[in-house]
């Protein structure tokens, strides 16, 4: 796998997903939950944030990243330009991890079990994509079955 591939689609998913928060109609509804959707885009969008400057900027690239997951599930009405921001800021941490990764880095065990088992890096980041691709589907759901019922 070429890192440079991985972080073109990283790049191309984290511009969906500010392109999904800026086509909510107004900030409120992207902290907004619907009968049976327990996750707001917003909550999903910290976790997103949260989760690839966790797994790729703290433990592949030393950024020095602390997770705080539970806040990521529980801050509310984050203004939409702190969520782009943010957005952005993970852009460049990726941009400046994973050009640098070897291909030994990638072939070998990634530090995190997942679903009982190792994972080589490479393996690994193939699931962040999938994961980040799952969520922003999630966020275009959301968006267009709130956009739906307030018609």
């Amino acid at each position: 796998m070429n890192p440079q591939n991985l972080l073109t689609i990283f790049q191309r998913d984290l511009k969906n997903l500010q392109k999904e928060l800026q086509a909510y109609p107004n900030e409120a509804q992207i902290w907004q939950t619907a009968e049976g959707i327990s996750n707001s885009a917003g909550n999903l969008t910290l976790h997103l944030v949260g989760n690839l400057n966790h797994f790729i900027g703290a433990l592949l690239g030393n950024t020095g990243y602390v997770r705080e997951r539970e806040r990521e599930f529980a801050d509310k009405n984050i203004p939409l330009s702190v969520l782009l921001e943010n957005l952005d800021k993970t852009a460049q941490m990726l941009a400046e991890v994973l050009p640098n990764l070897s291909p030994e880095q990638l072939a070998a065990e990634f530090t995190f079990r997942l679903l009982d088992q190792s994972w080589t890096t490479e393996g690994f980041l193939i699931h962040l994509v999938a994961h980040f691709n799952y969520h922003l589907g999630q966020i275009n759901y959301h968006r267009r079955l709130l956009n739906q019922s307030s018609e």
